[in-house]
């Protein structure tokens, strides 16, 4: 039923930033092999982001290996936990959801999240089915088997502690709520991000505490976004969602810094790794255009998510605005939403001093020098186009791209 231990090895380490302990893995492989039961290998969700991106596919695609080796996965949605909202990387206290908010965020990242797992041979707990059950005597006994100084371990939580900001004496239950969780399914394996890892390790205590075998944890990577500089993030706009049209996901992964390209191609995309290993090669080859490989990147993301047809229509209607009109490849931005009032193409060129003013804005359109991803605007009345993100272009040099929230 499972591949060899080495094969099966050689795909987990791939991308993962710690095994802990990875002894312990390789046992417990070994014992799934020989009695032919696979793993437990469990991946909380957190509900109060439904909408997914790359940064979210990175532990996703490792869930995923797991089910290609032949092991169950069992995604937890925090419907219960999302109602004290998880801490991790946080300088204040999260903004705590009603159940019903967790639950509906719950089914929109489950229909999401099997875009990449196998629908066959994913399971799927909503954690409120025994937290909730907990009486305020089984926290009592919960709490008791973990210190407020291994609490303090934590990172966020001590930098805020010695900054003096607030910590809710109910964010030290999330930890313990999660390492709930493990003990409720008995997981053999947890993944989770590197911000993650402190919570996965309690899981192991707690799991012991209750006289299971600990858990194994596996942690990835966080995703640099299309900036080269935060995490993946909504927050930060710097995110490819998985379930955007095949045209925005194609050009934003064109956005990326090369420097990124390697890690996109080993964290988000299905390519093997002896094609890992030439991708490797190619971009240490000076002859090489990198925009190259770029291109083959941006296919494939698109071939995942959408279909080899709508790749290669993306990439020619890219080519169509981008390349054949020599629109440069990193162009500046320009956000509309809020108070902005302007509807057409003039009062936009004044509002983002593309134009001196609304006089000058009409003279240049009068003259030919306006265009919208490559067309050219020739009315005067003509309104802000209603795509998410569109380019300006005025005369030959000046680009800028509006997004609009």
């Amino acid at each position: 039923m499972f591949p060899p231990l080495n094969e099966q090895m050689d795909l987990i380490r791939r991308g993962a930033s710690e095994i802990i302990p990875e002894d312990d893995l390789v046992k417990k492989l070994e014992r799934s092999i020989k009695t032919d039961i696979p793993l437990r290998v469990k991946l909380g969700c957190d509900p109060s982001r439904p909408d997914l991106h790359l940064g979210h596919s990175v532990v996703l695609r490792k869930l995923r290996q797991f089910q290609n080796l032949g092991h169950q996965a069992i995604l937890i949605i925090g419907d219960f936990t999302g109602m004290i909202g998880d801490p991790s990387g946080r300088n204040k206290t999260r903004p705590s959801l009603t159940i019903e908010e967790t639950r509906l965020n719950g089914k929109s990242y489950f229909e999401q999240a099997t875009k990449i797992l196998a629908t066959q041979g994913v399971r799927m707990e909503y954690n409120s089915q025994w937290l909730a059950k907990m009486n305020f005597s089984d926290v009592v006994v919960l709490a008791g088997k973990y210190t407020v100084a291994r609490m303090l371990e934590r990172d966020d939580f001590t930098q805020r502690y010695k900054a003096g900001e607030p910590i809710s004496v109910h964010e030290f239950l999330y930890p313990l709520a999660q390492a709930m969780d493990s003990v409720a399914i008995k997981s053999d394996v947890e993944l989770g991000g590197t911000d993650q890892k402190f919570n996965l390790l309690v899981g192991r205590d707690i799991q012991r505490e209750y006289g299971l075998e600990p858990q194994v944890i596996l942690t990835t990577p966080l995703l640099i976004g299309t900036d080269g500089v935060e995490k993946m993030s909504k927050s930060y706009d710097n995110y490819i969602g998985i379930s955007e049209p095949a045209r925005e996901m194609y050009g934003k992964t064109l956005r990326i810094p090369d420097s990124l390209m390697y890690t996109y191609f080993e964290l988000a995309s299905d390519v093997s790794n002896k094609d890992l290993a030439e991708i490797k090669q190619q971009l240490q080859d000076s002859s090489l255009n990198p925009r190259d490989l770029k291109r083959k990147l941006a296919r494939t993301l698109v071939t995942m998510y959408h279909s080899s047809e709508e790749a290669q229509s993306a990439e020619a209607e890219f080519d169509r605005i981008f390349i054949d009109k020599e629109v440069p490849d990193v162009i500046e931005e320009f956000v509309l939403g809020g108070s902005v009032v302007e509807s057409t193409v003039v009062g936009l060129l004044a509002l983002s001093r593309l134009a001196s003013s609304k006089s000058e804005a009409r003279r240049l359109i009068e003259q030919g020098g306006v265009s919208i991803d490559g067309e050219r605007v020739t009315d005067l009345n003509t309104a802000i186009p209603q795509a998410k993100a569109f380019i300006v272009k005025v005369g030959k040099r000046k680009f800028l791209r509006f997004v609009q929230t």
